[in-house]
C-alpha cells in the first residue's frame, strides 16, 4: 500500500462520549485521510457505533474535539455536518417501506436547492448503481435485504458526499451480498470519497481497509494498515478467533 494521504478529512481527537451519564467513549483518536477506507473494529460494546455517532453529531461530545475538512464541528449540529459534507449511513438500513427508489433518493438530496445539480447528482448515482435505475418506480418494501442496503448507500450518496460513515454495511445480509457491498464500497472509494466502516465481521473489513483502529472497552487498543493488523497475532487471536 502506498504511504496514507497527508490530507486529513476528519480527526477525532481524544473522544468522550456516551448516552447520558453513561460514558461509552473515553479518549478515542482517529483519523480518516483522503482517498482510503479506514476500518474500526472491535468486541461487541467497545464502542464502535458510538464513535460514528459522535463524528455525526448525533450524540454529545463532553471533551476532545471532532475536526471535518480542517475545521472544528465538535459542538454544531448534525445536518449542518451534512451540508458540509458528512454522510452517515446508520445501522441497520433505515428505508422507507411505501416509499420508491427515486422517492430515496429524492430525500437524499435535501441540501441541493440548484434543480440542475440535483439531476446531475441523481445521474451520479444512477451511474454508481445501474440496477437502480431499471427499479427506480419499485418500492423499497419490495427489494431484497442486499438491494435495500444499496438503496440505503446510494440515498447517502445525493448528498454529494465528502466522507462517509457507515455503521454495519453487512448487517443481516448473506455473503453474496456482503461481498457486493463490499466492492461498491472499494468502488466508491476509488472514485475519491474515503469512507469510515464499523463492521463486526472483523476479518473481512480488515482485508478491505487501507487503514483501521481496534477499540476496546472505549479506548484505541491497536491501530495500523489493514493487512498489518490481519496478520498481527494479538489481533488474530483477540478479536479474528485465532
Amino acid at each position: 500500500m502506498m504511504a496514507r494521504s497527508e490530507e486529513k478529512i476528519l480527526i477525532l481527537d481524544g473522544l468522550v462520549s456516551g448516552y447520558g451519564k453513561m460514558e461509552i467513549l473515553h479518549g478515542v483518536s482517529l483519523t480518516v485521510r483522503k482517498g482510503e477506507i479506514v476500518g474500526l473494529i472491535g468486541p461487541n460494546g467497545a464502542g464502535k457505533s458510538t464513535v460514528l455517532k459522535a463524528a455525526a453529531g448525533l450524540l454529545k461530545v463532553t471533551s476532545g474535539k471532532v475536526i471535518f475538512l480542517n475545521e472544528e464541528v465538535t459542538h454544531t449540529a448534525p445536518y449542518q455536518r451534512v451540508e458540509k459534507g458528512m454522510a452517515f449511513n446508520p445501522q441497520g438500513r433505515v428505508i422507507f417501506p411505501d416509499m420508491t427508489v427515486q422517492e430515496h433518493l429524492d430525500m437524499g438530496a435535501w441540501t441541493i436547492k440548484d434543480r440542475k445539480e440535483k439531476e446531475k447528482a441523481v445521474a451520479q448515482v444512477y451511474q454508481l448503481f445501474p440496477w437502480l435505475m431499471e427499479r427506480k418506480r419499485r418500492k423499497a418494501a419490495q427489494m431484497s435485504g442486499g438491494e435495500q442496503q444499496m438503496l440505503s448507500l446510494a440515498r447517502a450518496m445525493m448528498i454529494q458526499p465528502k466522507l462517509l460513515l457507515l455503521d454495519e454495511p453487512s448487517l443481516g445480509l448473506s455473503p453474496k451480498w456482503v461481498k457486493t457491498v463490499f466492492e461498491k464500497i472499494v468502488e466508491i472509494k476509488n472514485s475519491g470519497l474515503p469512507c469510515l466502516i464499523v463492521e463486526q465481521k472483523a476479518a473481512m473489513v480488515l482485508g478491505y481497509s487501507d487503514y483501521a483502529y481496534v477499540l476496546e472497552m472505549g479506548r484505541n487498543k491497536f491501530e495500523g494498515k489493514g493487512q498489518d493488523l490481519l496478520q498481527n497475532p494479538d489481533v488474530r487471536r483477540l478479536y479474528l478467533g485465532g
